[in-house]
């Protein structure tokens, strides 16, 4: 079953490669697209739904430990070094493919050895040799382990070519998982009768995006849907946006940073070159340059505060704060050391940036800052 859906795959791949894009073939790509999507959501339930029966694990048995970063990328990129430089945690290294054949994770600490976040170094993806070879090594374990993410590091050679790149986040495109990119402002909603009712907040403008009335009635048709409500409420949303809707929870929506290692191997020229990109880190794990950047990188794009607790009548400690994002509240923090200590609040004693004096007493909306230290009260 599976061999008979992944030679579809291959076949709509190509009579996609083979359609030349334009105002004609927009309609007809689109509905590739919808069924390339569907078979591929199909492919990893069936496989997901053997291995649950055969008793194996889909994905890397590797316990979560707080905000979760995965290192991401081809063999030799340099991923097992980083975790070894930047953590505790030692990871086998050397000139040859194929080191690092599970998960090993490793801790990431601040200046005052406080934990951030966990660092999970995964085997290096093998390329697909364009869509040849789909069932190679043990992507489908990585690619569960990824979907576990709160942000990818994707670790690039800089010595190679940019396909690296642009082939990776096709392959993580490919089984649903979004890179640097918001769910769609899509409200969707199947129904037993009425038909189907399609709205926009504002009218669609063909020179921004290729959703209309009549492209999401021919997907609604190809997924074999006659009974909904469709809101669209951001004029930006596209056909492949749609699809990523009507398929559910399939798709996951990750932060990724590009981090290219070894560019003390290429010109300054291709390293400033390479270091304008968006989202991304210039650094060499041989050399230690740039890591410090990559860990407030890191960071910053996980958005995160450090609360401190303080008990009645004793200093407060500084070694392991509770790690929140960044926008926490104080009920926020209650949920994190138990699911019903809000219920027993009373009120908080805040010092630090967001109390207006030192200590402020404070409810269960206060917004906490990074490094804020709170006294917790209860009933």
């Amino acid at each position: 079953m599976a061999a008979g859906i992944l030679e579809r795959i291959s076949d709509i791949e190509l009579e996609m490669s083979r359609t030349q894009r334009n105002k004609a073939t927009e309609a007809h790509l689109c509905k590739l697209r919808a069924q390339h999507a569907k078979l591929t959501r199909e492919l990893i339930a069936q496989e997901e739904q053997a291995n649950s029966k055969s008793g194996k694990t889909q994905g890397f048995e590797v316990a979560k430990r707080g905000f979760r970063v995965v290192l991401c990328g081809y063999p030799s990129a340099g991923k097992s070094t980083l975790l070894s430089t930047i953590t505790d945690t030692k990871s086998e290294t050397g000139a040859y493919t194929f080191t690092t054949l599970t998960a090993i994770s490793g801790i990431l600490k601040d200046e005052n050895g406080s934990e951030i976040c966990q660092i999970v170094d995964l085997p290096g993806l093998i390329p697909n040799n364009g869509g040849k070879d789909k069932s190679r090594g043990r992507s489908r374990q990585i690619m569960s382990t990824i979907r576990t993410a709160d942000l990818i590091l994707m670790v690039l050679d800089a010595t190679k070519s940019e396909y690296q790149r642009e082939s990776l986040e096709l392959e993580l495109e490919n089984v649903g998982i979004r890179i640097n990119k918001q769910k769609p402002n899509i409200y969707f909603k199947k129904k037993d009768t009425g038909g189907i009712k399609i709205t926009f907040t504002q009218p669609p403008n063909p020179d921004i995006t290729d959703l209309n009335e009549k492209m999401i009635r021919m997907l609604l048709k190809e997924y074999k849907i006659h009974n909904c409500d469709v809101l669209v409420r951001d004029e930006t949303c596209t056909s492949d946006d749609f699809i990523d809707v009507l398929n559910g929870n399939f798709c996951s929506y990750i932060k990724c940073l590009y981090a290219y290692n070894k560019v003390d191997a290429v010109s300054l020229e291709e390293v400033d070159k390479l270091a304008r990109k968006p989202q991304t880190v210039v650094m060499s794990c041989k050399e230690n340059l740039g890591l410090q950047d990559l860990k407030d990188e890191i960071w910053y794009q996980l958005n995160i505060n450090r609360i401190y607790t303080k008990k009645r009548g004793v200093k407060p400690s500084f070694e392991d704060p509770l790690i929140v994002r960044n926008g926490s509240t104080i009920q926020d923090v209650c949920s994190h050391i138990h699911k019903d200590f809000s219920l027993k609040f009373k009120y908080a004693m805040v010092w630090g940036s967001s109390a207006k004096h030192s200590p402020q007493k404070c409810g269960l909306t206060h917004n906490l800052h990074d490094e804020d230290v709170i006294s917790l009260f209860t009933k």
